[in-house]
């Protein structure tokens, strides 16, 4: 996980810092993300997600008043879905904070909000105490803007087996995709049959325990 995680990571960050026209950005991200944010990338996103497709990290927005704001990470998936995810840091959000700061804070969050940007506010101490937590509101969050490409009706733990499923490319077993969403077998199956009955998923193979699933082919 780890080496496959750098690389990946890496290749995306290099990849922004080079196709970013804005020079204030550009400069951002040369100097490297947060301890926070690359810790919630590594220990929390990657291993739930995957991959940091449509993931922006340091992303420009600009506020009421024409200033410019910057998002630790702005999942922006297409057809208009934006989504916010902000690191917040002990030292920087609690203890530390000054009254100013604490309102601007307030102030940004709100102004997302009005905007219809969907935020999801992380700890940082619940990144290092809580991840499996962690990984499971994140698929959660993710799964919110899978409106568009998955059948209508779904929770977000079945709207992220689709996709799970569409990320393969090939059958998977309960095992695999109970490690992914952080449940038990037992669960992971009963979700699996609920899917294969809507029609949005297939048995690709075997029969009871030792089943095998796919995506349904349309």
């Amino acid at each position: 996980m780890s080496s496959a995680f750098q690389l990946m990571y890496e290749q995306w960050l290099a990849k922004q810092i080079r196709e970013e026209p804005n020079p204030r950005r550009r400069e951002l991200l040369a100097k490297g993300l947060s301890h926070g944010t690359e810790t919630f990338l590594r220990a929390v996103w990657f291993p739930a997600i995957g991959n940091f497709d449509f993931l922006y990290p340091e992303y420009e927005v600009r506020d009421m008043n024409n200033g410019c704001r910057y998002l630790d990470l702005a999942y922006l998936p297409g057809a208009g879905a934006k989504g916010c995810i902000e690191i917040q840091d002990y030292r920087t959000h609690a203890r530390d904070i000054d009254t100013g700061r604490f309102k601007d804070l307030c102030l940004k969050h709100a102004l997302l909000a009005l905007d219809d940007w969907l935020i999801l506010p992380v700890a940082y101490l619940s990144i290092r105490d809580d991840p499996a937590v962690c990984r499971q509101l994140t698929l959660a969050f993710a799964g919110r803007f899978l409106s568009t490409s998955a059948p209508p009706g779904l929770g977000w733990s079945e709207a992220e087996t689709v996709r799970f499923a569409r990320r393969l490319a090939r059958p998977f077993m309960p095992k695999e995709l109970s490690s992914h969403l952080q449940m038990s077998e037992r669960q992971t199956r009963h979700l699996l049959h609920r899917l294969v009955e809507h029609g949005a998923l297939a048995v690709a193979s075997g029969n009871q325990r030792y089943r095998s699933y796919k995506l349904r082919q349309q």
